[in-house]
């Protein structure tokens, strides 16, 4: 992490805090939100909007696209928060979740105000501004919607596509990082073309950065933070499994099915990463990794954005495409 990521890090912090410590009663509400919010995580969203505001007003107050910013953070951990929910998830980031530390009530209607608190920050826009960022944002609210309810209906599926896949990782994961990077440049004033432009960006690398989160569940080192082959004990439709299900059909072959059918949770990720590899499917979502990731890069091209922020943003994409490698 260079200087300038880290400084953008700290203001978002330091805004953060504020949020936290605006509200304390009733406890039984707003501790849920406070312990969530300071789980940590690479506060990647404001960040990334912050950090677009700068490609654009590299010499900017970042007062203004730090509302937003911390806007965007609530609303992210806010969907973790009901996310953790829906999925029985007991740890995150290494702590317990907080519908575990809490009760399932306290994890609804805690996420529901930070979801509230959210749009609080986003009212605080200057008038010019608050039209374009609330589309901005209320597509991309309803769009992480929409990608959750497809993951739940992948669940009951075993004919889900590769591009089925992608697009409700697209509406579930990178349309917020692409909403992040738009919105910062809407704050500071770019044009339609390039606010488009840059919503590309962050949507390339959202795909990059998902993709790579299927790829460390199994290859990833123990400092990744979730237990390894958890996506395969769930069965839960990553670009690995739809592949591997895809090409088993193709050939007819029953070694998938038996590896997944096996009881012993060890041997059920041992044999599936077996399978996995001798397909040569590591690999080729690696290569899929680099595609996204370049091509987040080359969208950065004559873009007319200062050049000094950009290549902070070009050092983000490879490291977050990089990661425990």
């Amino acid at each position: 992490m260079n200087k300038e990521q880290e400084y953008l890090l700290r203001e978002v912090e330091r805004a953060l805090e504020r949020v936290i410590t605006d509200s304390d009663r009733p406890k039984e509400l707003y501790d849920p939100i406070k312990y969530g919010l300071s789980m940590g995580g690479k506060r990647l969203r404001p960040v990334l909007a912050l950090l677009a505001y700068r490609l654009f007003a590299p010499q900017g107050d970042l007062a203004i696209p730090l509302r937003a910013a911390v806007a965007l953070e609530v609303f992210h951990n806010f969907t973790l928060l009901h996310d953790d929910l829906m999925d029985d998830a007991p740890m995150r980031r290494g702590q317990p979740t907080v519908y575990r530390k809490w009760d399932a009530n306290t994890a609804i209607l805690s996420g529901d105000a930070m979801m509230i608190v959210a749009y609080r920050e986003l009212a605080t826009l200057p008038a010019e501004l608050l039209k374009p960022v609330l589309e901005e944002f209320n597509a991309m609210a309803l769009g992480v919607c929409e990608g959750q309810q497809y993951d739940m209906d992948f669940e009951h599926r075993r004919d889900v596509s590769v591009d089925e896949y992608m697009s409700m990782i697209h509406y579930k994961t990178s349309c917020l990082i692409a909403s992040s990077m738009k919105i910062g440049a809407l704050i500071a004033g770019a044009t339609t073309e390039q606010c488009e432009r840059i919503y590309k960006v962050g949507d390339a690398l959202g795909l990059a950065f998902q993709l790579m989160d299927d790829y460390l569940d199994i290859w990833g080192t123990a400092s990744f933070g979730k237990r390894k082959g958890g996506d395969i004990l769930e069965e839960k439709k990553t670009w690995l499994l739809i592949k591997a299900l895809e090409l088993a059909s193709r050939e007819g072959t029953l070694a998938l099915s038996e590896a997944l059918a096996l009881k012993d949770e060890e041997a059920k990720i041992a044999e599936v990463t077996k399978y996995y590899e001798a397909k040569g499917l590591n690999k080729q979502l690696l290569g899929l990794v680099s595609h996204y990731s370049a091509q987040a890069v080359s969208l950065l091209e004559g873009l007319n954005i200062n050049e000094a922020y950009a290549e902070v943003l070009k050092g983000i994409i490879i490291s977050l495409t990089a990661r425990e490698l």
